[in-house]
């Protein structure tokens, strides 16, 4: 392993990195609000709405983000729908996401007791009140060991982007392989930063699903 081929090729992976997080942070954000607002539909078994959420759940979890970005990539375009590399990255990551997180929430929000919500709702709490203070904040907590799961997941799910030829830290490896065939050097740099981005979201989970448990909350 060269140490200077590494020092030479730090710049290049540091800005594909900002690249990968900047997408991959963007994309988890709108995965987890149509994931909510999924999960909501679902719990509260709104008609017709609900099918519409099952049948997205389910083209979403048993399709390739590859196979997504595709589409969005190369289809949009030709129904006259402009777009360009980064914003399939993040619709791509949206879509997928979307799906695996309004699971996640979904078994939270069914975890939570229906006395809790008929005690809410003999408060005097309406139903937007009753999901806001009392289901979903126990919901939450019992959602992150797998919310977490799920933010791994699509960040190394961004691997993918250099189909569409956006210069992630994927694209970038294969890239400096193919010019330089310096493969040891690419590729430990590669899972370098992989574990840079990945380790701590990890590490950050696990003390925040042990705290929110020491609380009382998700028992």
């Amino acid at each position: 392993m060269d140490g200077e081929v590494i020092m030479s090729y730090l710049p290049l992976y540091g800005e594909a990195a900002l690249l990968t997080v900047k997408l991959g942070v963007i994309g988890i954000v709108f995965a987890i609000i149509v994931g909510l607002f999924c999960s909501i539909i679902q719990y509260y078994k709104v008609p017709v709405v609900r099918r519409i959420v099952s049948v997205y759940i389910e083209i979403s979890r048993n399709t390739p983000l590859l196979v997504q970005l595709f589409f969005i990539f190369y289809g949009l375009p030709r129904l006259g729908i402009p777009t360009d590399a980064e914003t399939c990255g993040i619709a791509g990551l949206a879509f997928l996401g979307g799906s695996y997180m309004a699971e996640a929430f979904r078994s939270g929000l069914e975890s939570v007791d229906k006395i809790q919500t008929e005690s809410a709702y003999s408060l005097g709490m309406n139903r937007l009140q009753t999901m806001r203070y009392v289901i979903l904040p126990q919901a939450m907590s019992v959602s992150i060991p797998a919310f977490v799961a799920n933010v791994i997941f699509l960040l190394k799910e961004t691997s993918v982007f250099s189909a569409i030829s956006l210069m992630d830290l994927m694209f970038t490896a294969k890239d400096l392989m193919g010019m330089d065939h310096n493969t040891v050097e690419c590729l430990f740099l590669l899972v370098s930063f992989y574990l840079l981005i990945l380790l701590p979201i990890s590490i950050v989970g696990t003390v925040v699903e042990r705290r929110m448990r020491r609380a009382g909350f998700g028992n």
